[in-house]
């Protein structure tokens, strides 16, 4: 082999190698975007797990001692839609329904607006097939104007709902608690404007039937 053709294949081979070298470079990067096929955190622990002495004192009850009644806890579930102007949490006992006071009145009123009685409407029904019988109904505000003003407003717009549910539910004897809490008992942050329109709220709350 002549000294232009040995040249010639030293700088295709170095080539190959060069190029070679870049494919696996590709590859590692590529690789590092798989997405792991199990969510982090659930992946099996490198630890064994701590042993339990099933003869243990501490897990035994003592002589004469007894188990404590069996207590079911009160899951609360809880739907808001998606602009959050009503959100729903329900649990074993009772059902709540908490309006947004943009979708009843508008700002700084306790006047209905034109699409809030049947909203109200559409929860004294609940009501009514729910049978129940003590509803309550609490007004609350944002934390932006005095807590006085906050108050009076609340409890007015609180007043106003029952007046409404009133009309549809049919119920005899039902009782109301009917109140106004201004700033108190927010759900959300009052530094932002999103958390001052979840602030500013009506809560209408009502047992559920045993079935």
């Amino acid at each position: 082999m002549n000294t232009l053709h040995r040249t010639t294949a030293v700088t295709a081979l170095m080539g190959l190698v060069i190029a070679g070298t870049h494919l696996i470079g590709a590859t590692a990067a590529h690789a590092d975007d798989v997405q792991p096929s199990v969510p982090p955190g659930t992946e099996p622990s490198a630890s064994a797990p701590v042993a339990i002495d099933s003869n243990a004192p501490g897990l035994k009850i003592p002589q004469g001692g007894t188990l404590a009644p069996v207590k079911v806890l009160d899951i609360a579930e809880v739907v808001e839609d998606l602009g959050g102007e009503q959100r729903r949490q329900e649990t074993n006992q009772t059902v709540m329904m908490a309006l947004q006071s943009e979708v009843l009145f508008p700002e700084n009123s306790a006047v209905f607006n034109a699409q809030a009685a049947a909203r109200i409407q559409a929860i004294a029904n609940e009501i009514n097939q729910q049978k129940a019988t003590r509803i309550r109904v609490f007004g609350f505000t944002d934390d932006q104007g005095s807590y006085e003003h906050g108050q009076v407003l609340s409890k007015q717009r609180a007043d106003a709902v029952q007046s409404e549910l009133s009309k549809t539910v049919t119920a005899p004897g039902v009782v109301y608690d009917v109140r106004g809490y201004s700033e108190d008992y927010p759900v959300a942050d009052n530094s932002t404007e999103e958390g001052q329109k979840k602030n500013r709220r009506v809560e209408i709350t009502f047992p559920r039937s045993e079935k």
